[in-house]
This record gives structure tokens, sequence and C-alpha cells, in this order.
């Protein structure tokens, strides 16, 4: 059955066989990579056995320079013969990274690096019964894949209690806001407006059924002057189970959610929570494209029938900026319905504006 290793535990032994899918050569040599023509599916992990995955490695990259690749490739992810993904996002935002970009970050559960995010990383552990994994190319060049999946594989089924993971991506671009005029230093009115509802809210997750959120990361692109260029003070709110206003998970601001505070302006990354992209700079010092994280690793959210996440965009919904996200769930088979995945031109980030950093187009060197 399951089993989660620790420094603590690690000298215990537990029954299972250890297995790996991988992208290398079985003819011996050293074309480790798997071809992916654009358009092309392939199925990087089949397996009708139990287990449980304990860690994805990949890299990869286009023959050639291609805008934004890490939103052209799509991962999904179907436990236990279901006909609907579990997971199911662009690959660089299932790493834990948004905005079309690799970049080099360290968190408990996902990471990129070193050499410009190259190596990508997941932790996550991901049980099944049944599995099937793909990667979709939509490059509009060949595709190079390189990917490691280790698992655990078991001799009896899961039990009821063991829930499967879960990844859903969504993108608003721009949101909705009814600031329309810049103001000027100093203009508190729209912070004295009330919102008592999240209906306006950028919805990070909506699920139905019995499990738990376990985070997080969101990409924020601010192309245009509103209020004090902020893009902070949205509440989260987390309604659990369909509850009566308030809901009993209600936060204090964009910043606050993600453990930082007082508007910041450094990157940083810790297990949990981080900030992994900050575009600004003194005159301007929200513009451009920022990118946080939030896992819920030592404080899963439980809900028993549903569960809605969500954000406001600037107070009480106030701005239109370019909102992305990738949640993180775990929760006992069937899932609701996800959001149809938006076509990959509606995936690609807005073109950084002159005079700001743009790292979404990496290139990587020839493979």
């Amino acid at each position: 059955m399951i089993g989660f290793t620790t420094l603590s535990n690690l000298a215990t032994i537990r029954r299972y066989t250890s297995r790996r899918a991988s992208s290398y050569d079985v003819e011996g040599k050293n074309a480790d990579a798997w071809r992916l023509k654009p358009g092309e599916c392939r199925e990087i992990l089949v397996t009708d056995r139990p287990g449980c995955i304990k860690h994805i490695w990949s890299t990869l990259g286009p023959e050639g320079p291609e805008y934004a690749y890490p939103r052209k490739i799509v991962i999904r992810m179907y436990w236990d013969g279901e006909e609907t993904p579990s997971v199911e996002a662009p690959i660089g935002d299932f790493f834990g990274m948004g905005h079309g970009m690799l970049k080099d970050f360290v968190s408990a559960p996902l990471q990129m690096g070193p050499s410009g995010g190259r190596g990508m990383n997941c932790w996550f552990p991901m049980p099944f019964d049944s599995a099937r994994i793909t990667v979709t190319n939509e490059c509009s060049v060949d595709l190079h894949l390189f990917f490691y999946i280790d698992y655990e594989e078991y001799d009896a089924p899961h039990g009821p209690e063991i829930a499967r993971f879960h990844v859903q991506w969504r993108r608003e671009n721009p949101t909705q806001g009814w600031l329309t005029t810049r103001l000027g230093p100093g203009h508190m009115e729209p912070w004295q407006t009330a919102n008592l509802s999240d209906k306006d809210n950028y919805l990070i997750l909506e699920a139905s059924g019995e499990g738990h959120y376990v985070g997080c990361h969101l990409d924020i692109d601010c192309f245009q002057r509103q209020g004090n260029d902020w893009y902070g003070e949205g509440d989260d709110m987390i309604v659990i189970d369909g509850e009566p206003w308030p809901p009993r998970m209600h936060g204090t601001g964009t910043e606050d959610y993600f453990s930082m505070a007082y508007c910041p302006q450094t990157e940083y990354c810790a297990p949990y929570h981080g900030l992994i992209l900050y575009s600004g700079n003194k005159d301007w010092p929200f513009k451009g494209k920022n990118s946080m994280y939030r896992y819920h690793i030592e404080d899963p959210v439980r809900f028993t029938k549903s569960i809605r996440v969500s954000i406001e965009h600037g107070h009480a919904n106030k701005l239109s900026y370019d909102y992305s996200s990738t949640a993180y769930w775990y929760q006992v088979e069937p899932h609701g319905p996800f959001p149809k995945l938006l076509p990959v031109e509606e995936r690609l980030p807005r073109p950084s504006e002159p005079g700001f950093p743009d790292n979404s187009v990496p290139i990587p060197p020839s493979i």
C-alpha cells in the first residue's frame, strides 16, 4: 500500500517494487529524447498495476527557437481508466512556473533548475490503481522530450481512503475590473468599495467531491497603470461545501495569502511559499510579470462536498490584468468537469513591454 517516506522513517522497509518509465534509448545509444511532431500526443506512462508516482523529472525543448513553448506543451494524467484527465495543464505551469517561462526556483513539491529552469521536478505523490500519462506537442516544430517517472508498484489496490492527485490550469486575460482611470497618490476611494461575494473574483479552483486542496501558483501580468499599480489587496476566499457567506476561510490580501507582506519586490522561494518572478522597476514597481506560490503541504484545506478557491483581482476586483493559475488538490473520484483547456494561441503570455524583462522566450541550446 501507499507509503510516505521521511527522514524519520527512512530505515523502515516497506513492501513495494521500484519502477521507472523513462525516455532512455532502448538500443543502448545516446538518443535519449523522444521526438514529438507538431500536434503529436505520446503516452509516457501506461500501467494497469496499482502504484504511486513519487517523482517526475523532465527537460524538453523545441527544435529551434519557439516562443513560450512551456505553454504550448500539455501534460495530462488519467487514473483508474477514467475518460477525462485528472491532471491537465501546460507543462511549464504543471511544474510550477507560469508565463510560458522556465526559471530556477525551489519549493518542496516543485522545482526548476539549474541552467535557467531547464530541469523540472515534481514530488507530489500520485497514487493509482492504473495510470496513463500523455504529453501533447502543440508547438509549430518538433519537440525533444526527456523524462523520468519514478513510481512504486503494489500487490493490492488502494483503499477508499486514498485520494487521487488533480491539477487544473486557468486563465482570465484580462480580468474584468471596474477601475478605468488612473488615480493619483492618496486616492483611497476604491479601497473603500465593499465586496461581500466571491462571484466576480478570479477563480483558481472549483471542484466537487471529497478531498483536500494543497495549493496553487498565481501568475499575474500587470500591463496598464490603474490606481497605485499594486496588484495586491485582493483577498483570497475559500468556500467549502457550499457554506453561506462569509466563508470560514477569508484572507486579507494577495501577498498575505502567499505568506508575504507589504508589496514584495524581492524574488524569494521557500518550501511552501515564494515570489519566484518579479519584473518591475523603480519607475513602475509592479509592472510586468509576477509569479507566486502557496502550497498547503502542512495545512491542506479539507472539503467533503465541494470547494471554490478564488482571489480578488485588486481590492473588490477593481483591476484588469492578465491572471493565470495552476491549482493542485487530491480528491476521491469521480471529479467534476474541468473547464475546456484554452487553445494554444490563447495560452500564450503577453509580450513584455519595452524596458521590462521578457523571460517568456526561452531558447534552448540544440539537443
